[in-house]
């Protein structure tokens, strides 16, 4: 927990109806091991966080204090006390609180900002952490969030899906279920959020070879974590059946591939 600890108090119990879609001790243990080299890796990071600190500004107002959930957080020079947090300790530093967003440590009307960085596409109550967190924000407190939406490795998706049907004769989880931008606005208001505004942003990366892509994937921690996962290891013949379908689809003329990301922004204010 955070020395700065006035706005946090510990939560002990989840409810048994939420729905167990992620393995959330993988995607910690995951999360820790990207932490050391994440800066090698951290370009969508950095970008979503870039643009959350550009909405914040835009706001023009001071918050007095606000919590930023995430492996890179928004950099905003309106706000008097930051609280920053992830589910691994070694990306919420020593003086940051760790915790999952499915279960928030602050008490309410604690906040008066909260800002997600590409951390919410993977809790497994995505509804419900809205919630908690609308419940830690003060009446006219705002949230903010980045995360990875319905398009992403929509490339990966499809040439992993043909190449284990081919040779497997069927399909397993390998990528999670990412939410559309359509959602977001339903979401938001679900929670009880205000002025719900959604919108996204697509980032297109060009690679030589799509392993490239599976090395970047685990560098900034977003590897499957699915529980329906099939838990052994890719077979080498999916893989390089995967990749030749990757070069046939999608092959650029400068002969890269492109792999697809949708940054998904959402706002939502609490009434006063």
């Amino acid at each position: 927990m955070t020395k700065n600890g006035a706005a946090c108090q510990c939560r002990v119990s989840m409810s048994d109806t939420i729905p167990h879609i992620f393995d959330e001790r993988l995607r910690r243990l995951r999360r820790a091991r990207a932490a050391a080299g994440f800066s090698g890796y951290s370009f969508l990071a950095e970008a979503a966080a870039g643009e959350l600190s550009d909405r914040i500004e835009g706001l023009k107002r001071e918050f007095a204090c606000a919590a930023f959930s995430g492996a890179r957080v928004p950099q905003a020079v309106r706000i008097e006390r930051v609280f920053h947090g992830d589910a691994a300790a070694s990306f919420a530093g020593p003086q940051g609180v760790v915790f999952e967003e499915g279960l928030l440590p602050f008490a309410p009307r604690a906040l008066d900002l909260y800002a997600s960085v590409l951390t919410l596409h993977a809790v497994n109550d995505l509804p419900g952490a809205l919630l908690q967190i609308r419940r830690a924000l003060k009446p006219g407190g705002v949230f903010m969030a980045a995360m990875l939406g319905g398009e992403t490795l929509k490339e990966l998706r499809e040439s992993l899906a043909i190449a284990e049907i081919e040779i497997e004769g069927g399909l397993s989880p390998r990528v999670a279920p990412f939410a559309d931008v359509r959602d977001c606005g339903g979401l938001l208001q679900r929670a009880g959020l205000e002025e719900p505004v959604a919108d996204s942003d697509t980032i297109t990366v060009a690679y030589e070879h799509p392993l490239k892509l599976f090395q970047d994937l685990r560098g900034m921690a977003e590897t499957n974590v699915l529980v329906e996962r099939r838990k052994s290891f890719l077979k080498r013949a999916v893989l390089a059946r995967a990749c030749e379908v990757y070069f046939d689809k999608f092959r650029r003329a400068d002969g890269r591939v492109p792999a697809t990301f949708q940054i998904l922004y959402m706002t939502g204010r609490v009434s006063r």
